[in-house]
């Protein structure tokens, strides 16, 4: 287990701490403490989320080979991974998601005027900015594939004598990096289209989505089909 590995459990254990403490605040809020309450565990949240960016661009100029296999994480959560890690609009399918299930279940109150200020009560500005931000992610999502892409091809020069080894796993970890920041990015944006209460709504779907792909994940490695021999003999 290296550094990393040990960073990854730490973290993951205090995010599931954070989840309860977002899930544990006042919704909606009802008073200036209760709005002061839920900024703070937003800004709480953003800021664990920012630390395990940081330590992983660190983890990526030391070993970007290593973070791509990502041995922490399980078979299935690989399976989903893009450049490293989730897709940036993953997050647009979230909002959207929440949005619609929530809207459903108050669709009557909704329509009757009352305002749960929840996910499912997002103003026509906040969608249109979700829209735009999600055309926006999109593009820079292609092109960040499109480098990848570029780069894959053009490791056939390796071939060449005089090709540099180092230099292109470093231009790896760079695009690397920007796949990071960009979901980073993302996230961020989307919190700020969002008022405190959806914000911590938000958090909590996207961890909780993040804990069950880990849990399914971890129970298909204990499935019969793949365990060793000798585990199975146990």
């Amino acid at each position: 287990m290296n550094s990393f590995d040990r960073f990854y459990g730490g973290w993951q254990e205090q995010l599931r701490h954070l989840v309860d403490q977002l899930a544990a605040a006042p919704k909606p809020p009802t008073s200036p403490d209760h709005h002061h309450q839920l900024h703070h565990l937003v800004s709480k949240f953003m800021d664990h989320y920012a630390e395990y960016h940081r330590t992983k661009a660190l983890e990526v100029d030391r070993d970007v080979l290593s973070v791509l296999a990502a041995p922490w994480i399980t078979a299935l959560e690989r399976s989903l991974q893009w450049i490293g890690g989730c897709r940036p609009t993953t997050v647009f399918h979230l909002v959207y998601t929440e949005s619609s299930i929530l809207f459903e279940s108050h669709m009557i109150d909704i329509l009757r005027g009352y305002r749960t200020g929840d996910l499912g009560d997002l103003s026509p500005s906040q969608f249109r900015g979700v829209s735009e931000l999600q055309c926006d992610t999109v593009r820079e999502e292609n092109a960040i594939t499109e480098e990848l892409s570029e780069w894959q091809d053009g490791m056939s020069d390796l071939m060449v004598a005089s090709s540099n080894l180092e230099e292109k796993i470093g231009k790896l970890g760079a695009i690397v990096k920007k796949a990071d920041d960009l979901r980073l990015k993302t996230v961020r944006r989307v919190v700020e289209l969002l008022t405190p209460q959806q914000a911590v709504e938000f958090l909590i779907s996207a961890s909780e989505l993040q804990f069950g792909i880990r849990g399914w994940g971890l129970n298909l490695g204990k499935s019969p089909n793949n365990l060793t021999q000798k585990e199975k003999e146990k």
